[in-house]
């Protein structure tokens, strides 16, 4: 009797065991969410005083920020789009800087601003 209470007593514990399935752990997905305008504003002003750029006026209203750069007028632009992202755009026709460009330097300070 003794054998067979050991045999029904590891066929049970193999079917339990056989029973346990862990879960596979849930898909790692991302979920892209607009950065708020305050967020870009905020960056958009630090990334151009880490370029270098004197700021003559900010406007958060309108979106707009002036100023310059070794004589260079500089703009940027912070336009909400209809689908409630946002476009952020840097402007500097007159700048002579080169490798890297000012703009390239304001962008690069920009997305470091921004977390990217």
């Amino acid at each position: 009797m003794t054998r067979q209470f050991r045999l029904i007593a590891s066929l049970c514990l193999c079917t339990s065991l056989a029973a346990c399935v862990y879960p596979y752990p849930a898909p790692y997905t991302t979920t892209m969410v607009p950065a708020s305008f305050d967020r870009s504003w905020d960056a958009a002003l630090g990334a151009a005083a880490d370029a270098g750029v004197q700021i003559s006026s900010a406007d958060q209203a309108s979106g707009r920020i002036t100023g310059s750069k070794a004589g260079a007028s500089v703009v940027i632009l912070l336009l909400r789009q209809n689908d409630g992202s946002l476009q952020v755009s840097f402007n500097a026709p007159d700048s002579r800087e080169i490798n890297p460009t000012l703009n390239d330097r304001w962008l690069s300070a920009y997305n470091r601003r921004m977390g990217r």
